[in-house]
């Protein structure tokens, strides 16, 4: 049960909902039932996947961007597009940034970067910042 809540902590912590996957992660590891490995697996698993969300829903809803529903706000949505030409497809190794790094992640899909590289850069800054947090944890223990 602790791994699905991690999961879904983490996918949502993704996507455009805010939410808090660090400090479950952070309790987890803490706690320490669960081999540190398996704990990124599970998180880095599910940050990307609210992130592929994103992309899928830049690709393929690009022309919804100004309705209503659309959930992203034009402000930080152009925010995160210009971060994105600026800086290109690297900018998404900023993925894991608070504010502007769900935005990216839709501008990545709003700008047709293709999914393999989408995939690599993003999986490497989540994963990144989940391992750095483990490892920082791991030395207060």
């Amino acid at each position: 049960m602790a791994l699905t809540g991690l999961f879904l902590a983490a996918l949502l912590a993704a996507t455009l909902i805010p939410a808090q996957s660090e400090a479950v992660l952070a309790g987890l590891i803490l706690q320490g039932a669960h081999p540190l490995w398996l704990l990124l697996t599970v998180a880095t698993c599910g940050n990307v996947l609210g992130s592929v969300l994103n992309w899928v829903l830049g690709r393929f809803c690009a022309a919804h961007a100004g309705a209503r529903w659309f959930p992203v706000a034009p402000a930080r949505l152009d925010q995160a597009a210009k971060w994105y030409a600026r800086w290109g497809q690297w900018s998404l190794l900023g993925a894991w940034l608070p504010i502007i790094g769900d935005p990216l992640t839709l501008a990545a899909g709003l700008l047709r970067t293709p999914f393999w590289r989408f995939l690599a850069l993003v999986t490497l800054a989540k994963g990144g910042r989940y391992l750095v947090l483990a490892l920082a944890l791991t030395d207060l223990r």
